[in-house]
Order: C-alpha cells, then structure tokens, then sequence
C-alpha cells in the first residue's frame, strides 16, 4: 500500500516537502510585507505552520528566502530590462521598463525591499549583476535621447528615484492601483522632451544601492 502524500514522485520532491515549500513562500511574502525583509525567519516559520528546521531546510538563507519569495517579480523586471533594450522603439523599451517596475513593486509591498536586497555589496556576483543593470539601464537611456523621445537632461539616477517615490506610494496606499498608475504616467509624461521648459536641479548620486532594504531604512539613515 502507498501513501500517497509520501511518495516521492518522479522528480524526487515529495508532495509534502512541495506543499512547505510553498506554504513557507506564501508566509514570506506576508511577513515581509509587513515587518520588512529583515523580520525574523521564525517568524515565517511560524506564519507558516512550519519548523524554524523545516524553513532551513529549504531555503539555508535569508537571501535565498527572500529570492524564493520574490523569484517571479525578480525575473519579470529582468525580462523587462532585456526587452526594453531589444525594442525597435527606444521610446516603448523606456515606458516599459517603468512600467513593469513599477507594476511589481505595487503586486507585492515587500518587492522593493526584496529588489534593492537583490544587488547588495557583499559579493562579487551581485555586484556584477547591478553594475551590468546599471550599464543596461544607461543604454536604454542613452538611446532614447538620442531618438529625440526623452529629455536631454533626464538621468539614468533619475530611475531610482521614480522607484523611491513609487514605493512610497504604495506604502502609503497599498491598495490604490489607480494612483499608482496615475504618478507613473504623470512621471512618464514629464520625461517627454516637450515638457522641458526650463532645465531641471543637477541630478543625484542615487543608484541601486541606494534603495532602502527594509521600510525603516531611511528613517535610520536619518537618525
């Protein structure tokens, strides 16, 4: 006789082991959308319904939880940088990608955090990976303004902080896909080469480093 929530099937993953998985993504999700990627990992154990052990088990890290949780967000924006580059028009690749980044980090509240978590400086890999983002990203910008489609004096920094204010938006108010939508296409209309009447304050230093990794990130840098 078989048990058939224990058999292992073709692919070597138990039913059960598939089913905490996903129950432990699902608590992560929630968790950090509201604690912040830096919640305590027994803390999504316990929203899961799992042992802290059985967590561990299936993912070692915080890194790897928070990569699991927020794996298709993370290949969504990815696939909207290498789309937006590979657009005929340079104009629909930039609106793209501020669009698709935006509308991930409004699907998931903890996706900012989980983003910015994405390109830390601790290891060589990611920094590689946000220095090539950024690259891509300056492309995309470079060629917009040379096809006469964004302002001269848009900066690749000035992504970063339509990011910002977009997450704050949505911190703000959550459940409000209508602002949301609205800020994006106000910001979008504004980077239109026709709106630049009189030339914009000297651009930031932001960069990808410079999103904050939990909710409470910029109020400690503050203290």
């Amino acid at each position: 006789m078989a048990e058939s929530s224990r058999i292992a099937p073709r692919d070597g993953v138990r039913a059960d082991s598939r089913r905490n998985r996903e129950r432990i993504l699902v608590a992560a999700r929630a968790v950090f959308a509201e604690h912040g990627i830096d919640a305590p990992m027994a803390t999504v154990a316990r929203r899961a319904g799992v042992g802290v052990a059985t967590l561990y088990r299936h993912f070692p890290t915080r890194d790897a939880l928070v990569r699991g949780a927020f794996a298709r967000q993370m290949e969504t924006c990815a696939r909207a940088l290498t789309e937006a580059l590979a657009a005929p028009d340079p104009w629909q690749g930039f609106q793209h990608l501020v669009e698709t980044l935006c509308a991930a980090q409004r699907e998931e509240r903890g996706f900012p955090a989980a983003f910015a978590a994405a390109f830390p400086q601790t290891t060589s890999h990611h920094a590689r990976a946000r220095e090539q983002a950024e690259r891509d990203v300056t492309t995309l910008v470079r060629r917009a303004q040379a096809a006469g489609a964004l302002r001269a004096d848009f900066h690749p920094s000035d992504l970063v902080m339509v990011l910002l204010a977009h997450c704050g938006l949505v911190a703000a108010a959550p459940d409000d896909e209508a602002a949301s939508r609205r800020l994006v296409a106000y910001l979008l209309h504004s980077f239109r080469p026709g709106t630049a009447d009189r030339p914009l304050p000297p651009p930031s230093a932001l960069t990808l480093r410079s999103l904050p990794i939990a909710p409470d990130a910029v109020s400690a840098k503050r203290a």
